[in-house]
């Protein structure tokens, strides 16, 4: 079910609303009979409007709702009654929502922090009425300003997942099995490749009642930064978060060989990954003994930060957060 309620990508088609016109109208009463203009200006149209919503985990929503259209402006009227302003319609998004135009591929914004309101597509302006186009020359102008048309156009909505550490590694390496070991969050888990098909988020309690967000971010393989296994989908998600946790098997045939590839894949996909502040977790640790751990960790690069874990014994997961605590302090 979780798998199938996880949205990450919609396209939309988006319809903000007209403006309404201006008035030409003059004023009239029993005892005028020529009164200077007074017609209204027209309302503005209803935007298509994005707001930030930490308490929405997906895209969702907006998967059957396709065709999204704001309210138009109504027009202006004498007595220099201005046109009410058309509905605008707001979208509640999940935090690390980008916004692209669908036609050129163009990022327009993003939304990080809850309540953050920004502008999909604008609402025509309402047109001014007569009366603001009286001057000493021209006392009776018989004209006004029609409303600006809403603008039309297909986008398209990504989800990146926001949290503090994101777990990289090919499938089956014990991704999920950390998480729900850390964490209150309940991914699917069993023996075989690619268990995990959406990113999943738990919040990990750390010492004096603080914690980190931390995401299980669906397995990578060779060639995913060129799409492959979907990898563009997997990818991209790694891009919002704050540091990287690696996480290799100790039943790798080669563990440095695999961090290496992993590392290659990011690099391909978006440079700027590799600068990101990482840790290597060494797992299914209680597999093996402290001989073989000697002779692995002196295989890896000596700037890594490595620990070994065992999710299932519990062994060495405080270490582990403490270890990827002061990492991130470190790196704020």
């Amino acid at each position: 079910m979780a798998e199938q309620n996880f949205i990450d990508y919609v396209k939309i088609h988006c319809k903000s609303g007209a403006g309404g016109a201006g008035s030409m109208h003059f004023h009239r009463e029993k005892y005028i009979a020529r009164g200077g203009p007074d017609g209204g200006n027209g309302g503005d149209g209803g935007h298509v409007i994005l707001r930030g919503n930490r308490n929405v985990w997906t895209l969702l929503a907006l998967k059957y709702r396709k065709h999204i259209v704001a309210g138009s402006g109504a027009n202006g009227a004498g007595a220099l009654k201005t046109g009410k302003k058309g509905e605008s319609i707001i979208l509640e998004v999940p935090l690390g929502t980008i916004a692209k135009d669908f036609e050129t591929g163009q990022v327009e914004f993003e939304i990080t922090e809850d309540g953050e309101e920004k502008i999909l597509l604008p609402g025509g302006r309402g047109g001014l009425g007569n009366a603001h186009f009286k001057t000493a020359t021209n006392q009776t102008p018989r004209y006004a300003q029609p409303g600006e048309d809403g603008e039309e156009s297909w986008k398209v909505l990504e989800l990146k997942m926001l949290a503090d550490v994101g777990l990289v590694g090919f499938p089956n390496a014990g991704k999920s099995t950390l998480l729900a070991a850390m964490t209150a969050a309940k991914p699917k888990i069993a023996n075989y490749a690619f268990t995990t098909l959406v990113p999943n988020l738990g919040m990990v309690k750390y010492r004096d009642t603080r914690s980190f967000v931390m995401a299980d971010i669906p397995g990578i393989i060779e060639d995913a930064h060129k799409g492959k296994g979907l990898g563009h989908r997997f990818l991209r998600h790694i891009e919002r978060n704050a540091t990287l946790l690696f996480m290799i098997s100790c039943e790798s045939e080669n563990i440095k060989a695999e961090y290496e590839i992993l590392l290659k894949e990011l690099a391909q996909f978006n440079e700027e990954l590799i600068h990101k502040p990482r840790v290597l977790a060494i797992t299914k640790a209680d597999l093996i003994d402290e001989e073989l751990k000697e002779w692995i960790s002196a295989e890896l690069p000596v700037d890594l930060p490595h620990i070994f874990i065992s999710s299932v014994t519990n062994y060495n997961v405080q270490e582990l957060k403490d270890m990827l605590w002061n990492v991130m302090s470190k790196n704020r």
